[in-house]
């Protein structure tokens, strides 16, 4: 399969090494400079058994056809519209398109993708960018996928060509697919970032749990969650396997980044206001990561 991915951070260069072992792949960066440096050297995934080194191509973004089977949007959540938005300009419609965002904000931007067959998905694994052409990958988990949008079968394929260690489950429902995963990001993200601690100290520092459950306490009453014990040991189980690893937001506040903030506890704070519900952590905790940005 001839397989695009747009973003060649942390996921992008994930993905890039892993599936170019069983399909064709083409990476599409943010810069030229970085291209460059992939065609120069390839990319490096760094594991625990040591490091592989794989020839892929690397193409800067507005290079992007859309010809490829399908293509694996691996940017944050607020480029998803610069994504959407090249995509309009091309003279032939972009072929099937998988996104791999944080939140779930970026589903209303979806709908202007007309006639496309859109998956969305989720990601459990570990990776950390070391440098414009290498990542590690420190902890292997599970992609998780499902239809957005039209018909499925070359998620199917495309399911059957991923290399062996690097699998994939999908799902009937995207929406609770989606679902399972923001209250994860919502709870262990703006807390880690806030705090800046590792995952782990959550649930081993006392007060941190305390303010753990009673966050997530308000996430499930504005979700209007049914089982929320089945979601909690989920996040308790993320907190326990990812112990000593540091999110995805508090990396991106350390890096001086702007975080997925927006697509997680925003999303929450717009559902509260639909149902006109109040939500006086979700908004503190959202305050403060927006804070942490405006002092960038």
């Amino acid at each position: 399969m001839k397989i695009g991915i747009i973003g060649a951070g942390s996921i992008g260069l994930l993905f890039a090494a892993y599936l170019s072992k069983t399909n064709h792949v083409v990476i599409y960066t943010k810069t030229l400079e970085q291209a460059e440096d992939i065609n120069k050297h390839g990319i490096v995934l760094v594991k625990k058994d040591g490091k592989s080194n794989y020839n892929i191509k690397a193409c800067p973004f507005d290079l992007w056809e859309g010809r490829e089977d399908l293509t694996i949007v691996a940017v944050k959540q607020y480029q998803v519209k610069d994504v959407i938005e090249r995509a309009a300009k091309i003279n032939t419609k972009p072929n099937d398109i998988l996104f791999l965002q944080n939140g779930m904000s970026h589903l209303k931007l979806l709908s202007k993708l007309e006639g496309n067959n859109l998956f969305v998905g989720t990601i459990e694994h570990g990776a950390y960018k070391e440098n414009p052409f290498t990542v590690r990958h420190n902890g292997e988990g599970v992609t998780n996928l499902a239809l957005f949008s039209g018909d499925r079968t070359s998620l199917t394929s495309f399911s059957s060509l991923v290399p062996d260690g690097f699998p994939v489950s999908l799902h009937n429902n995207y929406y609770e697919m989606l679902i399972s995963k923001l209250i994860i990001n919502a709870v262990v993200n703006p807390l880690t970032a806030i705090l800046q601690v590792q995952n782990g100290m959550l649930i081993k520092n006392d007060y941190y749990y305390e303010v753990l459950k009673d966050l997530f306490s308000e996430i499930v009453f504005i979700l209007n969650l049914a089982d929320s014990k089945v979601y909690f040991r989920s996040v308790i189980k993320v907190c326990q396997n990812t112990a000593l690893n540091r999110s995805s937001m508090l990396k991106d506040i350390e890096a001086g980044r702007k975080t997925e903030i927006d697509a997680i506890l925003g999303f929450l704070l717009e559902e509260a206001q639909k149902q006109e519900k109040q939500a006086p952590i979700i908004k503190n905790l959202y305050l403060l990561v927006k804070g942490k940005e405006n002092n960038m």
